[in-house]
């Protein structure tokens, strides 16, 4: 079973900055997951939410901003409000500004061992189609649009994963599940090979879900998974990757 880190090892690090995907590979974690939208300017940047209010305390909207504007905000200090006062807090590679996907990806060509990396794309989003075009754009200039690439791309949106099959027709695709009750609609759309990305929460408490994606065969990744609880229903399904906000914690209880 493969452990992706959820934002980068975010239950101890700031979500979405260097520093917590750094820490998430030394680690030891499979794989990352990061989620990307649109900048006012075109880049694409890893940050889950539309809006500044919950890790910069600003109500900018992300695709309203360049990422110049951006870069001003500080985006890791949110989550441990007081680390400047910690003498016994260890140093670390300590970023204010957002992260790029560029830089994300530079991360992971550098980390001396394969890391792969699940991007997910955010809808809606006023810049609709651009965003996975410009992901596909992206991911050619490293080489990781054929077969073998370390990255796979989640949606919520059919419609963003039928438009990143025609630009990168050979990357993996994941299609995301937000409500058990949606799978019976998305069964006869979604590709044979596309694996499915259904929340732990769902899981729990919708056991038919599970039951349903092995009759049809379907490789599951599923999120969060944060509890020893959560991982042995993962294991009891045959899932094949676990998105976690704990990867070290997860890591170890597969080593038991």
């Amino acid at each position: 079973m493969q452990v992706v880190a959820h934002r980068g090892a975010s239950h101890e690090i700031a979500e979405h900055t260097r520093e917590a995907y750094v820490e998430a590979i030394r680690l030891g974690a499979d794989g990352l997951e990061c989620d990307v939208r649109l900048t006012a300017d075109g880049h694409l940047v890893c940050v889950h939410d539309r809006h500044l209010k919950r890790i910069a305390a600003t109500r900018g909207l992300i695709s309203a901003m360049t990422l110049e504007e951006l870069n001003q905000y500080d985006f890791s200090s949110w989550k441990n409000q007081w680390a400047d006062l910690d003498d016994e807090r260890p140093m670390g590679n300590h970023e204010l500004g957002v992260l790029t996907l560029r830089a994300l990806l530079e991360t992971v060509a550098d980390a001396g061992r394969r890391v792969e990396l699940a991007i997910e794309t955010k809808h809606p989003t006023r810049y609709g189609g651009l965003v996975e075009r410009r992901l596909a754009h992206l991911l050619g200039e490293f080489g990781w649009t054929d077969l073998g690439s370390p990255v796979r791309v989640m949606s919520f949106s059919f419609t963003a994963l039928q438009r990143m099959q025609r630009l990168a027709p050979k990357l993996q695709l994941v299609q995301l599940i937000e409500k058990a009750h949606h799978w019976p609609v998305l069964r006869p759309l979604v590709d044979p090979d596309w694996i499915i990305g259904p929340g732990i929460g769902e899981l729990r408490a919708h056991p038919g879900l599970g039951k349903h994606l092995n009759l049809a065969d379907k490789e599951i990744h599923v999120w969060t998974v944060n509890t020893e609880a959560d991982l042995q229903l993962c294991q009891a399904l045959g899932v094949t990757a676990v998105i976690t906000d704990r990867p070290a914690y997860m890591l170890e209880l597969l080593r038991r």
